[in-house]
């Protein structure tokens, strides 16, 4: 495996970008805005820079990551050669699918066409495209430079050639895989979350306790590293929301329906630490978020 191409350079593709270019693959990543790639390029730089800072890979490694990162100018461009391709747009299914109809065009048999969503499996984005046995979920965790874990969620259609590549690339860029044989909405880690989560956020509601002392419960009596408030601001406020969402309208489960205040914080555009607020606020000086 000599390419990855990662569509959509938001948090979440910049890093699995990065991560692979690290690890010694040519790694390339598109995105519809020139803004949001520039944003990708100042923070891979940055991160390369703080890393040499602190002699956690030396300057040579620095250029070599540096010449295996391309920022392309097009969606062709970006996946010209890629033997795997990683989606990481919005967390909706209509764009999503829209994009992997056109990647199944692109992109020739055997490259393997992978969606990092949360909670959309891979079989409803392989039905847009001619050759389903190549798609697959390849779910990465935020910040995806810390954090070993990757989901490979498999649909019945998929080869044992394709989830063999698929264990063999998530090796090959210094991560741990764990297979998801049967889909479901939010895989393995994600549906343990959302239970969390959700009574977390009805016992706020309720107005049982502050959202500041069920992450420090949280924490201290379960051993927790993070409260689960707080990791819905580092996640993503917007992300929970949207996938919880979809979820919901897919399957029309109750108990999959998005809590009232999450549906009101995504509203108001408070999406967590990258905006600055979410159900803490995070002045510019600093996080005042639960220390944890």
């Amino acid at each position: 495996m000599e390419k990855v191409a990662v569509i959509g350079a938001g948090a979440m593709g910049r890093q699995i970008a990065l991560q692979c270019a690290l690890k010694g693959l040519d790694a390339s990543i598109y995105d519809v805005s020139n803004e949001v790639l520039d944003t990708a390029r100042l923070f891979s730089a940055q991160y390369l820079d703080s890393r040499v800072d602190k002699n956690r890979i030396t300057e040579e490694q620095r250029q070599d990551t540096v010449a295996r990162l391309k920022f392309a100018d097009s969606l062709e461009g970006c996946v010209d050669g890629a033997s795997v391709v990683i989606e990481a747009i919005i967390e909706k299914f209509a764009p999503k699918a829209s994009l992997f109809e056109s990647l199944g065009k692109l992109c020739a048999p055997p490259t393997i066409l992978a969606s990092n969503s949360s909670n959309i499996v891979g079989s409803r984005l392989a039905a847009v495209t001619d050759s389903p046995e190549r798609v697959i979920n390849l779910h990465f965790f935020n910040p995806v430079l810390v954090m070993d874990l990757v989901e490979v969620v498999l649909h019945p259609g998929v080869t044992e050639e394709v989830e063999r590549a698929a264990l063999d690339f998530c090796n090959s860029i210094g991560r741990t895989s764990v297979v998801v044989r049967k889909e479901v909405p939010g895989f393995i880690v994600n549906r343990i979350f959302r239970a969390l989560t959700r009574e977390a956020m009805n016992l706020l509601e309720g107005g049982y306790a502050s959202a500041e002392d069920i992450d420090l419960a949280v924490t201290r009596g379960l051993g927790h590293p993070m409260g689960p408030l707080y990791l819905m601001d580092v996640a993503g406020v917007d992300v929970s929301y949207l996938a919880r969402l979809d979820e919901y309208t897919e399957t029309g489960n109750e108990a999959a329906k998005p809590n009232d205040i999450l549906e009101k914080l995504y509203h108001e555009g408070r999406w967590g630490k990258k905006v600055g607020k979410g159900f803490y606020d995070y002045p510019e000086t600093g996080d005042s978020g639960v220390q944890r």
